[in-house]
């Protein structure tokens, strides 16, 4: 049994990059479903797509690279908030990765979003990963 969901998506994420694979399937929950909804919409995975078969379902990710240099999309997955340590910021003061180059991952009252998104509704919520 997994304690912490969203650190299982990130390690399986990173360690699928770190092996070339095109493709990673993770076992399916709501909260990694938004995370990987969100990763798509700002570009760092080339698709995903929701298989409902079993128990809990799987969710198939396709890792983005660039065509030339075989890099990957995704520089870095890393996990803020744990389920020890909870870490909340406020409208005011959310995070800013690299400067704006990279993303937040947010959990907030209106739903799963990037910090960006956040401060143009003017939420904070509780700061899940930063992907760059």
């Amino acid at each position: 049994m997994v304690t912490d969901p969203i650190s299982d998506l990130l390690t399986r994420v990173r360690n699928a990059i770190n092996a070339n694979h095109r493709i990673v399937e993770i076992p399916a929950s709501n909260i990694k479903k938004e995370i990987t909804k969100v990763m798509h919409q700002k570009g760092y995975i080339r698709g995903y797509k929701f298989v409902e078969e079993g128990p809990q379902g799987t969710i198939k990710i396709a890792l983005k690279y660039d065509a030339s240099t075989k890099r990957p999309a995704i520089e870095k997955l890393e996990r803020i908030s744990k389920p020890g340590l909870r870490k909340y910021a406020g409208a005011e003061n959310l995070p800013r990765v690299l400067n704006g180059l990279g993303i937040a991952i947010l959990s907030t009252s209106k739903g799963v979003m990037t910090d960006k998104e956040a401060k143009k509704l003017k939420i904070g919520g509780e700061v899940l990963c930063f992907v760059y």
